[in-house]
């Protein structure tokens, strides 16, 4: 680089190392083909607005533990380079980072990032099946519907579809968990369907004795044949041992009988371990928990229904709050009255008062309102898995203001003698079954409105204190989604010194101001940009674009153009068209972590290309059996004066068929 652009780079490097809390936090360095990674000993000391606002940045965000800076193709490398100097530490490989990132987590914040990991896949099939319990509730207390036949019958159907999506929840928690964990997902789905065979005794009718459970002797052990209806603790565990399982019989059975017996065992063990060790020991912890908190409220007054409202909702995600339902039962038929219902309905609103104190915290992040606010409604239903999987154990101020809220719910239940005639709904629907005497309807009322705006009040508070907030919709989000926001691809125009990627200034070319013709890159499901599942790339942060999801592993040029950029992880191409107009070419989400793995180079930096031309091939089987999604995207990332990008229509596309013109 000539010595203006050092200059300017060193200006940036210092800004950068001053605005990211000073040497002393900066603990490691990388770039992948659009993005400066740190890895930083206290994120909080980073000013992101200020990185915002130096020179040549167009983007910031923390995600994974990573402050990743947006610069843009080949710029990144060369301001990398200069800060890696500046700071007399080397640049690490993206994999080193990743460890160095993981070093710094303590135990517990590892094991909420990989709990939020597991859930955030899944988190749509929640969501979708706590509205349509909701909806189900409401149905169901219409007499007009009821007497309907038509309507009644859709009513069942509603019915139906939401209690399978969460009868099944341990099966997809455990197919998150094992593909998590860099097994199979297959193996998942294979132990979620052993926790759940009908050939065991249903868990709900077990915990009120309604069946009859059989009890194997195995090594002196009883073993009690229930299945593990909620199990979602259970699930997590036991796809953890089947992915580390999956993984270390992939690698010693030897090939030539590996497809046969790799699965078997992987199976039969985990199989044993689920029946003999994981489901005892996880249930009688969870069971413990929830007998210590029962006594609490029937023995310490004040205190133990604010602590067992406090709590209770850390119940959940161990998924043994059924057992609740024959205590319910037992109260109703020895007092007439459950004191529990109404504790566990405030200790639910009060997290959904938490997830609108973190909406508020982040009202700009396009990502947040997208979450929060089913979340919440769902919440109004009685249902929080969507709010404690999706937002408040993720970002774990939420998850406790919401419990400090449901202490508080707790307390006017106490004072106000609050109790349900019945059990089985909380929250809105939940009215219905307060026991309306001494007021009760209002005071149900009252102590739903305290949880709510204690749990909301106290999240802005610890959020504030200790947290910080999402960087807003232009792609500055701490999300980890999941899925931590995939390797984005683009560059930067400077138009003061010409800095575009690796090849300095754009050349004066005949074909510029002319339509430029973009053609299919690859074979697949054509689609618009929005439609990525990566925020960077569907916010258009980096630039308008195009995607395919291919059903080849082949990335074909497609304009004529020249090659800019080669990323060493060969995820990603920077390409500029005859009409000067900067092109990236970016394969799968998240895949930069393979590290070249899977992907094979067919060009170098400086080639001419015509349209056509093969760029690229991956193993579309292996980086999806890896467990990434193999999505193949194209941004315009650097367009010339006025030019536009105009799509056609989505559709399934050939290689070489119009995708779009690029026009002024």
């Amino acid at each position: 680089m000539d010595a203006k652009k050092r200059e300017r780079y060193e200006k940036i490097a210092s800004e950068l190392v001053r605005l990211a809390g000073g040497r002393d936090n900066i603990l490691g360095i990388a770039h992948c083909a659009t993005r400066l990674r740190l890895v930083l000993g206290d994120n909080d000391r980073a000013d992101m607005k200020g990185i915002e606002d130096v020179d040549l940045v167009k983007g910031v965000f923390v995600a994974g533990d990573q402050l990743q800076i947006i610069f843009g193709a080949g710029l990144v490398n060369d301001v990398c380079q200069v800060l890696a100097e500046s700071i007399h530490m080397d640049s690490m490989s993206l994999g080193d980072l990743k460890t160095k990132a993981n070093k710094r987590m303590n135990p517990l914040q590892r094991a909420v990032k990989a709990l939020s990991d597991v859930f955030i896949e899944i988190m749509p099939g929640i969501l979708a099946a706590a509205l349509l319990t909701g909806l189900s509730s409401v149905l169901g207390n219409i007499d007009f519907i009821q007497n309907n036949d038509t309507l009644y019958g859709l009513s069942r159907l509603i019915n139906i579809s939401s209690g399978a999506i969460f009868g099944f929840l341990p099966l997809c928690v455990a197919y998150s968990t094992v593909k998590r964990f860099g097994g199979r997902p297959i193996m998942g789905i294979v132990i979620g369907c052993i926790m759940l065979t009908n050939s065991l005794a249903d868990a709900y009718a077990a915990a009120q004795g309604t069946v009859e459970v059989t009890t194997l002797h195995i090594f002196g052990f009883g073993v009690d044949l229930v299945g593990f209806q909620g199990g979602i603790i259970v699930a997590l565990l036991i796809g953890i041992v089947t992915a580390k399982l999956d993984i270390f019989f992939e690698k010693k059975v030897p090939e030539v009988i590996r497809l046969l017996v790799s699965p078997l065992l992987t199976t039969l063990v985990s199989a044993f371990l689920l029946f003999l060790v994981i489901g005892p020991v996880g249930r009688a912890l969870a069971s413990g928990i929830t007998n210590v908190l029962v006594w609490m409220t029937e023995n310490l007054g004040a205190l133990g229904y604010a602590v067992f409202s406090g709590v209770q909702q850390l119940i959940v995600i161990t998924g043994l709050h059924h057992v609740f339902g024959a205590i319910e039962s037992q109260l109703l038929v020895d007092t007439g009255r459950n004191f529990l219902n109404p504790l566990m309905s405030v200790a639910i609103i009060a997290q959904g008062g938490a997830v609108l104190g973190y909406l508020v915290r982040n009202l700009k992040d396009a990502k947040t309102k997208e979450l929060c606010i089913p979340s919440f409604i769902s919440v109004l239903f009685g249902i929080t898995e969507p709010a404690l999987f999706g937002v408040n154990l993720r970002y774990r101020y939420p998850l406790i203001g919401g419990c400090i809220g449901g202490a508080v719910g707790g307390l006017i239940v106490y004072f106000t003698d609050l109790a349900a005639l019945g059990f089985g709904t909380t929250v809105v629907p939940g009215i219905a079954l307060a026991d309306p005497a001494d007021n009760g309807y209002a005071n149900y009322v009252i102590a739903h409105i305290a949880a709510l705006a204690a749990g909301f009040l106290f999240t802005l508070l610890l959020s504030a204190a200790f947290g910080k907030k999402k960087a807003a919709d232009s792609g500055k989000t701490d999300s980890d989604s999941a899925r931590s926001i995939s390797d984005s691809a683009g560059s930067i125009s400077d138009s003061t010194d010409s800095v575009s990627g690796s090849a300095g200034s754009v050349p004066d070319s005949p074909a510029e101001g002319r339509p430029e013709e973009l053609c299919a890159f690859t074979s697949g499901e054509y689609m618009g940009i929005e439609k990525v599942n990566d925020p960077t790339f569907a916010q258009k942060v980096l630039g308008d674009g195009v995607a395919i999801r291919p059903s080849e592993g082949k990335i074909y040029a497609p304009a004529d153009l020249t090659v800019e950029m080669v990323m060493d992880t060969k995820h990603a191409v920077g390409l500029r068209t005859k009409g000067g107009n900067g092109l990236l070419i970016h394969v799968g989400i998240d895949t930069v972590n393979l590290q070249g793995k899977y992907f094979n180079v067919q060009v170098s930096e400086g080639q001419e290309l015509k349209k056509g031309d093969c760029i690229l091939t991956f193993d579309m089987e292996q980086i999806e059996k890896a467990g990434y999604d193999t999505t193949a995207s194209l941004i315009l990332t650097e367009p010339a004066e006025g030019a536009a990008l105009n799509r056609e229509p989505e559709r399934t596309v050939k290689t070489g068929d119009k995708l779009a013109v690029i026009s002024r």
